[in-house]
């Protein structure tokens, strides 16, 4: 990668930490310092962690949209003063329902699409993964950093110290994003990218890609489920908040290795099986929360099964949902992948929330092992697609070649399994066999320039 693609991929993926250690860090916290409140309820408390799901899931394709007719860095500036604003907001509640109006205005900075945009229209058609492999890698870096710093801020500073330094943060990423992210210097093709409102209401009425919304959607309902009660379980059990991310490292960093053996096995075309087995272990673990008055030791076994199926379903999803999806069309596909992922947790949130207030802590887990019952059926039979299936798009050379004899050309090359033409771009997009299609002679064959 040149330096224009270095920076700006690890200053993209630096705003992305901080956006997301904003959401995810009251997580860990707020159910056991939301009771401080005077408006208490069990009902707040889930609406609070969850509520910043509804917005994401609601502005998601919209704000991705709105970056091609603005420009991404302006809507990137807009989402984050939006964030920057909730967490104001959430900050100086004096009551929780403040909280969740701010949670919810801290959602609506949804400008994952527009950063994506961005890194690829800064990249290079080549470089475009590693590109998009740092921000993702720092996605997932995130969400286990805030499971560690929220407990520790959240001691010193309180619940409001939380939302202070994430508003702080937010505000730190403007100047970064305006005078640090370098300014898009080939605009890449947006079908890989961004969602197109016409190819959305085609893809959900697809029946695998709809069976994968469904399911990230259930894991993270889930995930929020587990960290509303999560908490004030560890709490019963004689450990202070702010000694939570003891608890929380080893579990992650075994879970985490646990995964790679995981993913070793889905490789050797087991992927059906271990995408089962992965929601065995979260409706095990949540079934097994709510049975048993386990002691520590157990408890912390219990939680180190669900995050092992967590983690394995959280990072082999996506990669499934971009095999499936169309050439042309995986910006569509994702963007409806990331609401329903989003909506999830807003209902995961309102959900337990909804059951704690009116029944118990028991049943919520119960309902939530019987979902990853109902899961299996759901996903069952479903493939990850071949995991020799690549996509590139290419930006035809129209003095080389007209574009429909480029388009003939390229649908007669080895490999080409689906092929978009997108005439207004002057691009193809393609899903092919990297055993069989080569790059290289394609480009050469078409005179397009590097």
């Amino acid at each position: 990668m040149n330096n224009t693609e270095l920076r700006g991929a690890f200053s993209l993926a630096t705003v992305y930490v901080l956006r997301m250690l904003g959401l995810f860090m009251v997580m860990p916290v707020l159910a056991v310092l939301a009771v401080s409140y005077p408006d208490y309820s069990p009902l707040l408390v889930g609406l609070a962690i969850g509520g910043y799901g509804l917005t994401q899931a609601l502005l998601q394709i919209p704000m991705g949209l709105l970056s091609d007719r603005l420009g991404r860095k302006p809507v990137i500036v807009l989402g984050l003063s939006c964030f920057a604003l909730g967490s104001l907001v959430a900050a100086q509640a004096e009551t929780l329902q403040w909280v969740v109006i701010g949670r919810i205005l801290q959602g609506a900075g949804a400008v994952a699409g527009a950063v994506m945009a961005l890194a690829g229209d800064i990249s290079r058609e080549n470089q475009r993964p590693k590109v998009m492999a740092i921000i993702g890698i720092a996605i997932g870096f995130s969400f286990y950093l805030a499971l560690l710093l929220g407990p520790l801020l959240a001691e010193k500073f309180g619940l409001p110290g939380v939302f202070w330094f994430t508003a702080v943060a937010a505000i730190a990423c403007i100047p970064l994003v305006l005078f640090v992210v370098p300014s898009a210097q080939n605009l890449s093709p947006s079908g890989d990218t961004l969602p197109k409102l016409s190819d959305v209401g085609s893809l959900l009425a697809d029946k695998s890609l709809l069976r994968l919304n469904v399911s990230v959607a259930l894991l993270h309902l889930l995930m929020t489920l587990m960290f509303v009660n999560l908490p004030k379980r560890l709490l019963e059990l004689d450990w202070p908040l702010e000694d939570h991310w003891m608890l929380y490292l080893p579990v992650l960093l075994l879970s985490v290795l646990a995964m790679a053996v995981l993913m070793r096995f889905g490789k050797q075309g087991k992927q059906g099986r271990v995408i089962n087995l992965s929601i065995v272990l979260l409706g095990v673990s949540l079934a097994a929360m709510a049975w048993l008055q386990a002691p520590l030791v157990a408890l912390l076994l219990f939680c180190w099964l669900f995050f092992t199926g967590f983690n394995y379903l959280e990072a082999n999803l996506p990669a499934m949902v971009s095999s499936l999806a169309p050439a042309g069309k995986k910006g569509s596909a994702m963007g409806a992948y990331a609401s329903f992922q989003f909506f999830g947790a807003f209902v995961g949130g309102a959900l337990s929330g909804l059951l704690n207030q009116y029944a118990n802590e028991q049943f919520s887990y119960m309902l939530a092992a019987l979902l990853c019952l109902g899961w299996l059926g759901l996903i069952r039979g479903i493939g990850g697609g071949s995991i020799h299936l690549k996509r590139y798009s290419l930006s035809l050379n129209s003095e080389a070649m007209s574009v429909q004899d480029s388009l003939a050309l390229v649908s007669r090359m080895a490999g080409v399994r689906d092929i978009t033409l997108v005439e207004a771009e002057q691009v193809l997009y393609l899903k092919v066999d990297s055993r069989e299609f080569n790059l290289q002679q394609a480009r050469q064959q078409l005179g397009i320039i590097s």
